[in-house]
């Protein structure tokens, strides 16, 4: 990676990701990225994410560097109890819309005139975020959107005005969640083949043409349009035809990822913030003494992201049937460095909701899952995993141990977990060819987009 050719004064790109633990990590690694480019960075966190990181990552943690610093605004919600694991994600969502442009735009002022940075230059905000648009249109400067999700899930979100067009969503009462109506096959959508239904985004799974979560996709999706340019955390060979698809309908796409690998290459005599972090939960370190200890391929690693919810029951069902296999060592940890834990060679397989982060990442390590979809477009990369990339198999209909153990056996044990394991390194391979340079799709898609995009006036 080359670093710009700076001249008296650095770029400043403000970064600001949506208030969530899936969209925070994503951007932190992107704007360490952009700050090892040459870019000053300010990372905009809400105040209550802000206290979360305080409370996790230590008292000074959010301390920054000269380059590198680290600002707040209000999420507009009532106060909220910093150990609240997560916050009502609707109310979240409707809140930054309605109430967060002004002090982001006030934020932006105070920037300007401050002594001890360089005025802002361009804006990256999470899709959700899209409030930002407007500031950036004023002060024109050039705006790109990091949508932190798949193309293939981004795609799935960018339909939702067409099915409810053509009728097929919101659902006509609540029999269609089981009559096999979300079998029906979408043969329109550029770039998805023989995607069903189910395989869409599940907060198309309504029966109230008035949903909030609805509204805010649409709304979300058609703003997009006015960004400079729309970022993935993907890469070419992983996705090129739901990419190709994407880029005859908005404005330049630019696949970057994965994140996680793109990071990897900074080196470490350049990377002094590389530590500061952006867990929500305080890390347990001791997890790698462990693996250290086990033989290669014969860990499953299980984690169900930072925001799913189990039934006592279900939880009770996984752990025995995961305690029935030799491949569940017993190690609980309360939260880890997960690109870290999915690229040790003792991780065999992995036990995975399928959010976009965990799916990349586990491409990134080699790694085939067995997929439990909970919501969003979880459902979308679950079918992406196990039909069109072969890395996964599906966990489908209720969670039994027998089931769980016969699942985790298949992977661990059997024929179609060794040609999974294959299929994962090849994918890894293409993964890391993607982040070379001179001419990995995504070194040059990352170098683009600073080039043309953020370092160019808006026009």
């Amino acid at each position: 990676m080359d670093c710009i050719a700076l001249t008296s004064q650095k770029p400043h790109a403000v970064c600001i990701p949506f208030p969530a633990q899936g969209h925070i990590n994503p951007m932190l690694k992107l704007a360490k990225l952009l700050h090892f480019k040459g870019f000053h960075i300010t990372f905009v966190n809400t105040e209550f994410i802000h206290k979360r990181l305080l409370k996790s990552q230590g008292p000074n943690s959010l301390d920054g560097f000269p380059s590198f610093r680290f600002e707040t605004i209000p999420d507009g919600l009532p106060p909220t109890d910093a150990n609240v694991a997560t916050q009502h994600m609707p109310s979240l969502c409707e809140s930054t819309r309605k109430n967060c442009l002004a002090p982001f735009r006030d934020l932006l002022l105070k920037l300007n005139s401050s002594p001890n940075s360089p005025p802002v230059t361009c804006i990256v905000a999470d899709g959700i975020m899209n409030f930002t648009l407007d500031a950036a249109q004023e002060l024109g400067l050039p705006e790109v959107i990091f949508w932190t999700t798949s193309a293939c899930g981004f795609m799935g979100y960018l339909q939702y005005r067409n099915l409810i067009e053509k009728g097929l969503v919101p659902l006509k009462d609540d029999s269609y969640f089981t009559n096999g109506y979300l079998d029906t096959v979408i043969d329109w959508i550029p770039g998805m083949k023989g995607i069903q239904l189910k395989d869409i985004p599940t907060f198309i799974r309504t029966t109230d043409p008035n949903d909030p979560i609805l509204h805010v996709i649409l709304h979300d999706t058609e703003r997009v349009q006015r960004a400079s340019a729309i970022i993935l955390n993907t890469f070419d060979a992983l996705e090129h035809e739901v990419l190709e698809a994407i880029s005859h309908l908005l404005p330049p796409i630019y696949s970057i990822g994965p994140l996680y690998l793109q990071l990897n290459q900074i080196p470490a005599e350049d990377n002094t913030f590389k530590l500061t972090g952006a867990s929500l939960w305080r890390e347990e370190p001791d997890c790698f003494e462990w693996l250290d200890s086990k033989e290669p391929s014969s860990v499953i690693y299980v984690n169900f992201g930072s925001s799913t919810v189990m039934t006592d029951e279900q939880l009770i069902e996984f752990t025995w049937g995961l305690a029935a296999t030799p491949f569940f060592g017993g190690l609980l940890a309360s939260w880890c460095c997960q690109g870290q834990v999915l690229s040790h060679p003792a991780i065999g397989g992995f036990l995975t909701h399928s959010g976009w982060n965990s799916t990349i990442e586990s491409v990134c390590g080699g790694v085939p899952m067995i997929c439990w979809p909970f919501n969003g477009e979880q459902q979308t990369n679950c079918r992406y995993c196990c039909k069109e990339w072969g890395i996964g198999m599906e966990m489908e209909g209720d969670v039994k141990r027998n089931y769980i153990e016969s699942l985790v056996r298949k992977l661990m044990q059997e024929k179609e977990g060794k040609e999974m394991r294959k299929k994962s390194m090849e994918w890894k391979k293409l993964a890391e060819k993607a982040i070379t340079g001179p001419h990995g799709s995504s070194f040059l898609d990352l170098d683009k987009m600073v080039n043309q995009v953020l370092l160019s006036p808006r026009d």
